[in-house]
Formats: structure tokens, C-alpha cells, sequence
């Protein structure tokens, strides 16, 4: 079993910056795939970003690319999302997710591909 703890969100002003932080309990998680979903109301759940392992290329949706940055931290068994730049358009609820599996940084995943989810927190961006 792993728990998935997110904490950082919060509201910020269009073009600020935030730094979310996803915490795993299970110590040997480096073969997992970790990742970041957001949904926003009344929309499907989405896949931000994600990455296999430190150093591997990681997958981000077009709509982030450029502006959030995906990183792991095997040290702190820790997935860490840069957020910069931030636009109204990316006010939702930041899910982390995890699978012990590989992933590519080319592709798309479905919410379906992950096992286990934390409970996700809250970012808004409005003037």
C-alpha cells in the first residue's frame, strides 16, 4: 500500500508561482511512475504531468509546457511540481498519483493507469 500526501496549494494572482509537493509513504517507490493530475469543476480529470524516474524525460500536457516543471525526489520519496506563470486556466484540484510501473514521457495517461491517488489539493489563480 502507498499514501500519497499533497500539500502546497493555494491562491496566487495570475502569473505568480506555487511549488506543490507529493509525499509517499512506501520507501521503495523509485519504480513507480508519479504523477500529477488536476480537474477543475465540471471537467475531466487530466494528466499534468509525470515522470518514471530522476533524470528520465518526464510527460507534460501541452497546456503546462514551458511553465510547470516535474521532479522527483528519491531522498524524501517526494514528487515535487514546479508551477510558474500561472494562469486563471489552471485554478483546479491537484491530485498526486503513483503506479508501480513505467511510463513514458511521450504519452498521455488516463487516471486509470494509476493505483493509488492522494486526496488532492486545492490551487486557484484569480485577480
Amino acid at each position: 500500500q502507498v499514501r500519497l500526501v499533497e500539500s502546497g496549494g493555494g491562491s496566487v494572482q495570475p502569473g505568480e508561482s506555487l511549488r506543490l509537493s507529493c509525499a509517499a509513504t512506501r520507501t521503495t517507490y523509485t519504480a513507480f511512475c508519479m504523477a500529477w493530475f488536476r480537474q477543475a469543476p465540471g471537467k475531466e480529470r487530466e494528466d499534468v504531468a509525470h515522470i518514471y524516474a530522476a533524470g528520465s524525460a518526464p510527460y507534460y500536457a501541452g497546456s503546462v509546457k514551458g511553465r510547470f516543471t516535474i521532479s522527483r525526489d528519491n531522498a524524501n520519496n517526494a514528487v515535487i511540481l514546479r508551477m510558474a506563470n500561472l494562469k486563471p486556466e489552471d485554478t483546479a484540484v491537484y491530485y498526486c498519483a503513483a503506479d508501480e510501473r513505467w511510463c513514458s514521457g511521450s504519452d498521455d495517461l488516463g487516471s486509470s493507469a494509476f493505483r493509488y491517488w492522494g486526496r488532492g489539493t486545492q490551487v486557484t489563480v484569480s485577480s
